[in-house]
């Protein structure tokens, strides 16, 4: 806590994943081990080498007193985004929006592209195609008469962000961050800067994403990156495990109420944590690989520390970014280790990507949550299917079992391609 400057508390939280489509049922899921991840069913990905994924299964935009037919055009992304804000705006006393000066209220996301319509676009090229040439004419004509521009519209990743305000009346800031699997973190660290210079007195912010569709998987098949493990779906995400082959594609949504600390006490909300510090790096390395000796992850966990004003003795569990990848849990182990050194190994990690997948821009808004919850219950969710230690990855994982274990303090890590790094440190709150 930093001495004069404006406290960011967090007085709503909501969440649309894979393992829960409440707080409460995504909490308990974490806490009995269970997974998320089974086979593929929102499209035909039978001849793909990765035929799993973590779908939000049994939900949809109804659930939350919406009415279907105004999000027809909208995407799997912003219908999550949707319920997710719904849930936390009510959590936070706030679901008929900012009682006062609505420009006192704004939104900032990390939110992932709309999805395409993969048939449309199949038919399309297919009926276009001339023996071995593409008439682009005839395709642009077809994708006129076929295509919705509202469709179309929503394929901004600015359209989550949009929908929001309208539905909270939010005048205030208004942004969207895509910056991969760092997004969402990235947007609640952004949108906590806003209200601690005053731009703002309350911001949703969290992220969506949805990328589990022929081009998302192809795209991550062509780098490699995803399990393979298809036989075997609730073992396939394994971070940290020597027998690691790749991460588990997920979706979702995450939101939190960000509030300034004296308006939050003024209207009498409920305070679930504080937000404490941010921080933000760069590899400048490579687009898709860390730097071997994790330099932006380490400097971006010590700038979280030092905006949170903490040393290193202060944290007692890290949500680690842990995807389940060769590179990224090595990096991540030694950027803990640098940072922390020798008590690194007195604090507990682990990865709730074993158990939902990773929700890509929605991960870390989901994970932020998580170690509010942490902090809250005092138990810490574990890194299941973790069997095969790796030598390089010689830390405390919180192996297949929760654990209680008193925890005030929490490091939130999100690490993403392009050489994107975010941490955010979160505690009780203490008055």
């Amino acid at each position: 806590m930093v001495a004069g400057r404006r406290r960011v508390v967090i007085t709503g939280m909501g969440c649309i994943t894979p393992l829960g489509v409440r707080v409460d049922e995504l909490w308990n899921n974490l806490g009995i081990g269970a997974s998320g991840v089974g086979l593929t069913t929102v499209f035909d990905a039978s001849r793909f080498p990765t035929r799993i994924s973590a779908e939000v299964r049994g939900w949809d935009i109804t659930h939350e007193g919406q009415q279907e037919r105004d999000w027809h055009f909208c995407g799997r992304h912003t219908k999550f985004a949707a319920g997710a804000a719904l849930q936390a705006m009510r959590d936070a006393g706030l679901a008929g929006g900012l009682p006062g000066d609505p420009a006192r209220l704004g939104v900032y996301l990390g939110s992932g592209e709309g999805q395409q319509d993969f048939d449309a676009f199949t038919s399309m090229m297919t009926a276009a195609i001339e023996g071995d040439t593409l008439d682009v004419a005839k395709f642009t004509k077809l994708g006129l008469e076929t295509l919705h521009p509202l469709a179309e519209v929503e394929q901004e990743p600015n359209m989550p962000a949009c929908h929001l305000a309208g539905l909270f009346n939010a005048h205030g800031p208004n942004l969207n961050c895509l910056t991969a699997c760092a997004a969402s973190s990235q947007a609640i660290g952004e949108a906590a800067e806003l209200v601690r210079r005053g731009d703002a007195d309350v911001m949703l912010s969290g992220g969506a994403h949805s990328m589990i569709h022929p081009f998302g998987v192809t795209g991550f098949n062509l780098l490699t990156a995803l399990s393979t493990r298809n036989d075997e779906p609730t073992r396939a995400s394994r971070p940290f495990d020597r027998d690691r082959d790749g991460f588990v594609l997920g979706e979702g949504a995450a939101m939190v109420v960000l509030e300034e600390l004296e308006h939050a006490r003024r209207r009498g909300a409920t305070i679930h944590g504080e937000l404490l510090g941010y921080g933000s790096t760069a590899d400048a390395y490579r687009i898709t690989d860390t730097h071997p000796e994790g330099r932006g992850a380490a400097s971006c966990i010590r700038m979280a520390l030092a905006d949170a004003g903490l040393g290193p003795e202060a944290i007692g569990y890290i949500n680690a970014h842990g995807t389940s990848t060769s590179v990224n849990d090595r990096v991540e182990t030694l950027a803990i280790k640098t940072v922390f050194g020798e008590r690194a190994y007195e604090i507990p990690v682990s990865s709730t990507k074993s158990m939902m997948g990773h929700l890509i821009a929605a991960a870390g808004a989901t994970e932020l949550i998580v170690c509010l919850l942490a902090i809250r219950d005092g138990l810490l969710p574990p890194t299941i299917n973790y069997e095969e230690p790796d030598p390089d990855c010689d830390l405390d994982y919180v192996p297949n079992k929760a654990r209680e274990a008193t925890c005030n303090v929490a490091l939130s890590n999100s690490f993403g391609f392009g050489g994107q790094n975010i941490s955010l440190v979160v505690g009780r709150f203490a008055g």
